[in-house]
C-alpha cells in the first residue's frame, strides 16, 4: 500500500516567525520518521523560505492554489511554474473556500490541475459538499459530479484527491465514519471512470476538523489514503500527533 498522505493547509495563517514551527516538526520527523508522506502548504509569501528551510528533510511544500494560466497580465495570481521555481511539488486546487470566496468552477479547478501537472506539482483536487446538501441527501451525487469535472479526463501524472465536506472545515464537526467511507468508496469509482489507472493510484484525504483524537479512527477507514489538515497543522505538536495516527 502507499504511504498515507499527510498535507496541512496553513492557509491566510503564517509570518517568517511562524517558520519555526515546521524546523521544529522536521527535527521531530528526522528523530523519529514517520511511513506518511508529509506536505506544508504555507501561504505563497512562505513557500521559497519554507523550501530552503526544509530542504533535505523528509518534508515537501505544497502552495495553496495557482492559475491556470503560464504568465501574463493576470495581477496577483500565481502560476504553477513560480510554485515550481519557489520549490513546491504540490498544490492544493478547488479549495471550498475557493470555489464559495472566489467563484471556482469545476472547469476552472480542472484547468488548473492541467497547469499544475504541466509544470511538475502534483495536485490535490479538493470536493465537498454544504450541509444543505448533504441533509437533502445529495452528497454522493454533488461529490462525484465535482470529481467529474474537476479531474482532468485521463490524467496521467500523479495526483491526489481531497474530500471536505464543506459544513465541517474549521467548526469541529465531523461526518460519521460510515458516512466517510461512503463518500470515499464512491469518489474511488468516480475518479476510476475520470482517470482510469491514475485515479485508482490516486490517494483519497479526508479533511474537515481532523484532530490529534479524531486521526487514528479516521485514517482507518476504507478509501482513505491520508488527510488534508487545517488549524491543526499550524502547530508542530498537533500536527506531528496526526502524522503519527497514519
Amino acid at each position: 500500500m502507499a504511504a498515507p498522505l499527510i498535507a496541512g493547509n496553513w492557509k491566510m495563517n503564517g509570518l517568517g516567525a511562524d517558520l519555526a514551527e515546521a524546523d521544529a516538526l522536521a527535527w521531530d520527523l528526522a528523530s523519529a520518521p514517520s511511513p506518511a508522506r508529509v506536505v506544508l502548504c504555507p501561504p505563497a509569501t512562505l513557500v521559497e523560505r519554507m523550501a530552503r528551510r526544509l530542504a533535505g528533510s523528509v518534508i515537501q511544500v505544497g502552495g495553496q492554489d495557482c492559475s491556470a494560466e503560464p504568465s501574463g497580465a493576470f495581477t496577483g495570481d500565481i502560476s504553477a511554474a513560480m510554485l515550481t521555481d519557489a520549490g513546491a511539488t504540490l498544490v492544493i486546487l478547488g479549495h471550498s473556500e475557493r470555489r464559495a470566496g472566489h467563484g471556482e468552477t469545476d472547469a476552472s479547478v480542472c484547468a488548473k490541475a492541467l497547469a499544475a501537472s504541466a509544470a511538475g506539482l502534483e495536485p490535490i483536487i479538493c470536493v465537498g459538499e454544504t450541509l444543505v446538501q448533504r441533509q437533502a441527501g445529495q452528497a454522493i451525487d454533488v461529490v462525484t459530479a465535482q470529481v467529474a469535472g474537476s479531474v482532468p479526463p485521463g490524467a496521467g501524472g500523479p495526483f491526489a484527491l481531497a474530500y471536505e465536506p464543506v459544513w465541517a472545515i474549521g467548526t469541529g464537526l465531523t461526518p460519521t465514519i460510515a458516512e466517510i467511507e461512503e463518500v470515499h468508496i464512491a469518489i474511488r469509482k468516480a475518479l476510476i471512470a475520470a482517470a482510469g489507472e491514475a485515479g485508482q493510484r490516486a490517494p483519497i484525504l479526508y479533511g474537515g476538523s481532523v484532530k490529534p483524537g479524531n486521526a487514528a479512527e479516521i485514517l482507518k477507514v476504507k478509501e482513505v489514503g491520508g488527510a488534508l489538515v487545517g488549524g491543526a497543522s499550524l502547530k508542530a505538536t498537533d500536527f506531528l500527533a496526526i502524522i503519527r495516527a497514519a
